[in-house]
């Protein structure tokens, strides 16, 4: 055998030497990578397979409650468009001795609480009509209450409290307006009483 075939196989033979060892270096690597790494238990082993199933499924929950959210704004409780002069309903008001306070015009279905707070008249309204109390108690003329349908039993609840019931008491925040009540006089009573906030308190017009 030549020299030079005899130098090119110990060339070959140390490279095949060579990638043997590099190739088991990498696979005591792997292993001692695999081995450092703690076992997992069972319950381990469910609860990362159950964050691995409910993460997309939350996020997905999110993305549509995110899509569907309702924006609309609230309405609010007494907003009130003042008529043209001269075209709408008229109502009177007056204090509790029977002095004019004030009248005013307003539209079909506009509430008389409403009304008072628009024109500055002093009817309280405590809990902003939701009939949980009596501060905005008014006596309605006679011959315009009887065309006012018939107060609920909440409304009947709360002017059972009012200072100063009469016959034809009504709360301010029920008593929507039609045509038929034009010219109708509320007249203020002489003190309220406040169940809402303070509790049996009158409070003087």
């Amino acid at each position: 055998m030549s020299s030079s075939t005899t130098s090119l196989l110990r060339t070959c033979l140390r490279s095949s030497s060579i990638s043997r060892q590099a190739t088991h270096g990498a696979s005591s690597l792997r292993a001692l990578h695999t081995s450092s790494r703690p076992a997992l238990n069972a319950a381990q082993w469910k609860r990362s397979s159950a964050s691995a199933w409910l993460q997309p499924r939350q996020q997905s929950i999110l993305a549509n409650r995110t899509r569907h959210m309702h924006t609309s704004p609230a309405l609010a409780h007494g907003s009130v468009t003042r008529p043209a002069p001269g075209t709408g309903i008229k109502v009177h008001f007056k204090d509790a001795k029977g002095e004019h306070l004030k009248t005013i015009e307003a539209n079909e279905g506009d509430d008389l609480l409403s009304l008072a707070h628009e024109h500055d008249i002093d009817l309280e309204g405590a809990c902003e009509g939701s009939i949980a109390c009596s501060t905005c108690h008014v006596i309605l003329s006679p011959s315009h209450y009887d065309l006012l349908p018939e107060p609920s039993d909440d409304e009947n609840d709360m002017l059972d409290m009012a200072f100063g019931l009469t016959d034809t008491s009504r709360l301010g925040c029920q008593v929507q307006l039609t045509r038929d009540l034009d010219g109708m006089t509320a007249t203020l009573p002489s003190a309220t009483r406040n169940m809402f906030v303070d509790g049996h308190k009158p409070t003087h017009h």
